[in-house]
């Protein structure tokens, strides 16, 4: 059976055994799949991957908070930044 891997390097499951921290550096910052018996088993993602992935995760679900605001048929108010501060 055919699978996708979403990452440029793998890993065995031994190799990270033997040197998780080496295998997470193979990726030089990307992720690294994690193969079970020439498999996907899981992604190696290093933490400013995962951070980065997290912060545009919370800046898509503000967008869509804000475009789901602005559907409701309500005026828009434009502020400025200056107006803001106290």
């Amino acid at each position: 059976m055919a699978h996708v891997i979403l990452a440029e390097v793998t890993a065995s499951v031994s190799e990270l055994k033997k040197n998780p921290l080496g295998t997470v550096a193979a990726g030089e910052g990307s992720p690294v799949a994690i193969l079970n018996r020439n498999e996907p088993a899981f992604y190696c993602v290093p933490a400013e991957a995962y951070e980065a992935l997290m912060e545009k995760l919370e800046d898509l679900e503000l967008n869509a908070l804000a475009d789901s605001r602005l559907a409701d048929g309500q005026a828009l108010v434009r502020v400025s930044l200056d107006g803001l501060c106290l």
